[in-house]
């Protein structure tokens, strides 16, 4: 992603204050492209997620160190509030060192349009709205990643929320991710979002 240089170095300084202290949103434009995934699975929560336009196949995600099963989901337009997204990692010399980003708190909730997640474990409570189960991945509407391979098993609805979202991923793609009040942190340790049930 390239950057423009801001001439003055007090504009850029005043720029990072106030991203850091949330006085500035950040909106990410990302152009989706087929990449190999590291693999590493981060965790997704949010106090609850809404979305329009879902619709969810299954597909295997090719990664660095093989291959993964996972459920891929598509949403038009997502808003989520309170976010939380945790990578744990491990550095050599240091060990366990976590990358923990907050965003959407309050009254701004972090905004997605063409939001793609591959996903292999979701909780949370869900209310879908005009849903179609057992629906040709290759029918799905959209392109590029929102459709799937020809019979592969998928399903979509209108519209979608669900609250006490917790969900384990390897991939995350939006064509704009607008991350409100952005707090990004790393810390030694682990300190995850949640705690996954054994």
């Amino acid at each position: 992603m390239a950057i423009a240089l801001v001439p003055t170095l007090a504009v850029s300084a005043a720029l990072v204050a106030g991203i850091g202290a949330g006085a500035v949103p950040v909106s990410l434009a990302i152009s989706p492209t087929t990449a190999t995934l590291s693999g590493q699975s981060f965790q997704v929560a949010a106090d609850s997620l809404e979305g329009t336009g879902f619709t969810q196949y299954l597909a295997v995600d090719s990664s660095a160190h093989g291959d993964f099963p996972g459920a891929v989901s598509a949403i038009n337009s997502a808003e989520l509030h309170n976010l939380c997204q945790s990578v744990v990692s491990s550095l050599p010399g240091i060990g366990e060192v976590t990358m923990l980003i907050k965003a959407g708190g309050g009254s701004k909730p972090v905004h997605a349009d063409q939001l793609i997640v591959d996903t292999d474990a979701l909780e949370g409570d869900a209310t879908f709205h005009n849903i179609q189960i057992g629906t040709d991945a290759a029918q799905l509407p959209g392109d590029g990643r929102a459709k799937g391979p020809s019979g592969a098993f998928a399903q979509q609805a209108d519209s979608v929320r669900i609250d006490h979202l917790r969900q384990t991923t390897r991939s995350i793609s939006a064509a704009t991710f607008q991350l409100n009040d952005l707090h990004l942190t790393v810390k030694k340790g682990a300190q995850p979002c949640f705690r996954a049930a054994p």
